[in-house]
């Protein structure tokens, strides 16, 4: 079975999910063969950025029916995600993990995180199937997986420290590279925490995927 779940967390790299990032995952999972089908949870944003100006907008939106812009409208509940269906996961970034998927925004090494992400992540894991956690959303491994997991965010000591502090295992990596925890078969690549382009983002990104197929081929 090469079906894989990913998991959005809005739309738009300031409230949600970033955009080039999770496009790139579809596409690098679809060069390798790969299906996928996409989830959100069903709730609404922390918050609504306008990304044109940075400013808050006093507007509500909900983080599934945003994300399935990115998924063209083909994309379920997460609280449908049956991980028994799906050889992997996959979680692009955004500041829709740190502010919608969990608090680590604003809690950082006291964050929490959304019990239905928690859950299906850690079925996920429990079956020993891989996971991909792309960019800000190794901020969730110290939740989900166990103590001392390999992770990575790139090379910001701010941010590493506060993965360590949740329980992981932090390891500096440049944009173009991948940290994998091959007991956990956790995959992390920095992205967008490091990434000036598209192409630079895209070089991790396709590397995460290539090594999540060689877990499930």
């Amino acid at each position: 079975m090469k079906q894989v779940a990913i998991i959005f967390s809005g739309c738009g790299v300031f409230d949600g999910a970033e955009i080039h990032e999770s496009v790139l995952t579809m596409l690098h999972l679809e060069s390798h063969g790969i299906t996928y089908k996409c989830f959100a949870p069903n709730i609404d944003q922390h918050h609504v950025i306008n990304h044109l100006t940075g400013e808050e907008q006093a507007q509500k939106r909900n983080v599934l029916t945003e994300a399935a812009r990115i998924a063209r409208g083909d994309i379920q509940d997460l609280a449908l995600l049956n991980p028994d269906e799906f050889a992997a996961l996959v979680i692009p970034g955004g500041f829709g993990v740190a502010k919608n998927l969990s608090d680590f925004a604003f809690k950082g090494a006291e964050s929490q995180v959304l019990e239905t992400v928690k859950t299906a992540c850690q079925k996920f894991n429990t079956q020993q199937k891989p996971i991909a956690y792309l960019c800000i959303a190794p901020a969730l491994i110290g939740h989900i997986h166990k103590p001392g997991t390999l992770a990575t965010i790139g090379t910001d000591p701010d941010t590493a420290a506060a993965l360590t502090a949740l329980g992981a295992e932090h390891v500096n990596c440049e944009v173009s590279d991948i940290v994998v925890d091959e007991q956990q078969k956790v995959i992390s690549t920095p992205a967008y925490m490091l990434a000036s382009s598209i192409s630079e983002a895209s070089s991790g990104i396709e590397k995460a995927i290539a090594r999540l197929n060689t877990f499930i081929s």
